[in-house]
């Protein structure tokens, strides 16, 4: 058995880098996982660290790093969405530190029976929490258009509506309980050419797992719960590996750092916002070539950072962030 940490923090130096963790100070880690990120802005500075998961596996796995590090860390089961709930509940106003590396972890695709992986034989779940409809219930239960939608937004699968179709012909005979039984269904519709580099079930998958999970929509929430805790010169680090997580964070900071508002000389004049946020980097940061090579996880990895103006927090705003024709998706979930 390997003996080596099931999950490598992605793009860490540079995450660390971002955060300029000091003693005395107080970061969130909203999406705890394996821990590699709180351990190593522990181990940097004199510093407490509020780590929060969804997933009660991993608080039961965090609690051998809380016996390293004592009262300096603090383990919260729930979702980073409710970042400004949570943290306040802890009894902090502000903090000078959040970083979020959003998606599902190694550890849980390497999980047969958490249902997230179209190549190991699983219960059809997805759910990181435990909690809520699983993906059988969607899969099983939703119509045809509904499941075009969802496949066709949150995975970017050209072929959407033919998957969706097979899905719904295929569960007439029997009802999909297990991940190889999607994951064959999906790939006789999409089929695969020599050259594709990814499974074909990669993109039906991701959306089911997205739309299980609210995913785009905990991250908005979790931005903005961010800039509201944030005081400031307070650091945020956000690290995603594919585009739909991407473009949200990309429109959240160019929003809230002023660029909007200056995109070009030939706009009609405004009233000006005042920026909640100052540029770190005006492009993200993607991952060494040394750390790809090492780490196939990182290849596909931006990392997007910012500091928190004294500037008060801006209102959520889903349209903005291209979100506006996803809540509806939403409605049928329980």
């Amino acid at each position: 058995m390997n003996a080596q940490a099931p999950h490598i923090p992605v793009m860490l130096a540079d995450v660390l880098a971002v955060l300029q963790p000091k003693d005395g100070g107080v970061y969130v880690d909203g999406t705890f996982g394996a821990g590699g990120y709180t351990s190593a802005i522990l181990g940097s500075a004199d510093c407490a660290v509020l780590a929060i998961d969804r997933d009660p596996n991993a608080i039961l796995r965090g609690r051998e790093l809380q016996s390293k590090f004592g009262e300096r860390l603090t383990l919260v089961e729930g979702c980073f969405g409710d970042m400004a709930r949570l943290v306040r509940e802890l009894g902090h106003a502000t903090v000078d530190g959040v970083v979020l590396d959003i998606g599902v972890s190694s550890m849980q695709i390497d999980e047969a029976e958490r249902g997230f992986s179209f190549q190991k034989d699983g219960p059809l779940d997805m759910r990181m929490s435990g909690a809520g409809l699983s993906a059988a219930d969607v899969v099983n239960t939703f119509d045809e258009h509904d499941l075009a939608r969802i496949i066709a937004v949150y995975g970017e699968e050209k072929r959407a509506r033919a998957v969706a179709r097979a899905i719904v012909a295929a569960r007439e005979t029997a009802h999909f309980e297990r991940t190889l039984a999607l994951a064959d269904t999906v790939a006789r519709v999409v089929g695969r050419r020599p050259q594709d580099r990814i499974h074909p079930a990669t993109r039906t998958f991701q959306a089911l797992r997205i739309f299980v999970n609210d995913e785009l929509g905990e991250l908005a929430r979790g931005l903005s719960g961010a800039e509201e805790m944030l005081h400031e010169g307070g650091r945020l680090a956000v690290v995603t590996f594919h585009s739909l997580e991407d473009r949200i964070v990309k429109r959240f900071l160019t929003a809230r750092t002023g660029r909007a508002a200056r995109a070009s000389r030939y706009m009609p004049e405004r009233s000006e916002v005042a920026p909640s946020f100052r540029e770190i980097a005006h492009k993200a940061l993607k991952a060494s070539e040394a750390e790809a090579e090492e780490n196939p996880r990182a290849r596909s990895a931006k990392l997007r950072a910012a500091e928190r103006t004294s500037a008060p927090a801006l209102p959520l705003d889903l349209a903005a962030l291209g979100m506006a024709r996803m809540p509806a998706l939403m409605e049928g979930r329980a």
